[in-house]
């Protein structure tokens, strides 16, 4: 039986800090953090964003476009 094993290549959060929000993403590979500023208009997108993101990706055909 074959196994897999998955490795965490970036984790990112969403910070809310009295109203201003801001994205934290880390590269765990390089070990360094990146931080931006997001306004609130594309935090309350976000879920749409997702939504359409995944759609996109379940339909994509089977070969790469990256």
């Amino acid at each position: 039986m074959e196994t897999s094993t998955e490795t965490l290549l970036y984790a990112a959060e969403l910070v809310e800090e009295n109203g201003t929000y801001r994205l934290v993403v880390q590269d765990v590979r390089r070990d360094t953090v990146q931080t931006t500023p997001v306004p609130k208009s594309m935090v309350d997108k976000l879920p749409t964003f997702l939504a359409a993101l995944a759609s996109r990706l379940n339909s994509a055909p089977s070969r790469s476009r990256w």
